[in-house]
């Protein structure tokens, strides 16, 4: 195995009616937060009332800021910590998905450090420093609750990358499973994508990790098994749960331990797609994992044979791809670009801004040629 370093201070709170634990977790950080939010759903899933309720109850000033977009921007980030540092807040309280947690990630620590949200993300401006965060997650798919990883884009610099600091880990996040109830199957779709490809990151890291290779296999078997069925039945509660979990345990560094983990160039590729169309992440990923199987698999077969023998009983790169092209495709989620709006003819911007930001990945690494020839795939 390669060397690792095990580490997760987030103390997760999991299970129906966990909420109620919010406020005395809370209260521990101090006397006024900073609420952090999105456009409208937690407002239709209760997840907003009964975070209010709890802060209130404990006696805990709250701060609004709303209105944080799926592919977060930067901008927001900024503005977010501006209030936070003028109403000298305790603490950020998120309730959301990825994209709300992920943005108060780095709104904690602009706020703690007086920086901006791209000098963090940049490391321009050393972090050492965050206001505890507490998390409220309504949307199964990035793991973001248990882990210290955060993804924004800037307009400004055509970018959308993702930062990792020991500092941005959640102090508290609470899952229950009936705030997820109501999201609608596509977006339930795209979380389950982004779960497995959370778990394929892992299994292609470099090292050999026997027992993290039967923790991603694991969990990647959750999805599929369970996967189609939540999809067919969204208002079953166990489920709901079922996914939950494997999503946050797909990205809270289990899988990862004795391996040197990361993007293998799939998330870069598919944040190019999120940033240039507005497309889901969990979409962009299920278009582009079997294009990229398809390419890798001339260059290093081996991995991924032994991951279609295991999980789908077949014997090729070709079919391992074509086997998580049908499973997404029966979750719902697109597997061609055109299936998420994106014409041929764009795809000439798409690897052009590509090839100008060199996207690569670690370990298999992508050069020009696999850049275009995925590209032409999807």
């Amino acid at each position: 195995m390669e060397n690792f370093k095990a580490y997760n201070p987030t103390r997760l709170h999991f299970g129906k009616g966990v909420i109620s634990e919010l406020g005395a977790a809370a209260s521990a950080f101090g006397k006024k937060a900073l609420l952090v939010y999105g456009k409208g759903s937690v407002l239709k899933n209760g997840s907003y009332e009964d975070t209010v309720d709890q802060l209130r109850g404990n006696n805990i000033e709250i701060v609004e800021y709303n209105g944080i977009k799926p592919n977060p921007v930067v901008t927001a980030v900024d503005e977010a910590a501006k209030t936070g540092i003028t109403e000298n807040v305790d603490m950020v309280v998120a309730v959301g998905g990825g994209s709300v947690i992920d943005s108060a990630k780095v709104i904690a620590v602009c706020i703690s450090e007086k920086a901006s949200g791209w000098e963090i993300m940049t490391g321009n401006h050393p972090t050492r420093n965050a206001l505890p965060l507490v998390a409220v997650l309504t949307l199964a798919a990035t793991g973001t609750e248990m882990n210290q990883v955060a993804v924004l884009q800037n307009h400004d610099t055509d970018e959308k990358i993702g930062f990792r600091n020991e500092a941005m880990f959640p102090r508290h996040s609470f899952l229950d499973p009936t705030y997820y109830m109501t999201v609608p199957r596509d977006y339930t779709a795209y979380g389950i994508a982004d779960l497995v490809a959370h778990s394929l990151e892992a299994w292609f890291g470099e090292g050999n990790a026997g027992l993290s290779d039967r923790f991603v296999i694991s969990i990647i078997q959750e999805a599929l098994e369970i996967g189609p069925r939540l999809i067919n039945n969204p208002g079953n509660y166990e489920y709901r749960e079922r996914i939950m979990w494997a999503a946050t345990c797909a990205l809270n560094d289990t899988t990862m331990h004795g391996r040197v983990s990361g993007d293998w160039g799939v998330h870069g590729l598919g944040h190019t797609l999120s940033y240039l169309y507005d497309t889901p992440h969990g979409a962009t990923l299920s278009i582009l994992y079997p294009a990229w199987m398809r390419r890798m698999g001339r260059k290093y077969p081996d991995r991924i044979i032994q991951l279609g023998k295991t999980l789908f009983n077949v014997d090729s790169a070709e079919m391992t791809a074509s086997s998580f092209e049908s499973y997404f495709s029966e979750l719902g989620s697109p597997v061609k670009a055109a299936e998420a709006g994106i014409q041929d003819e764009q795809k000439t911007n798409i690897l052009t801004l590509m090839n100008k930001k060199k996207i690569t990945g670690m370990h298999y690494k992508l050069d020009k040629e696999d850049r275009q020839a995925i590209v032409e795939m999807i």
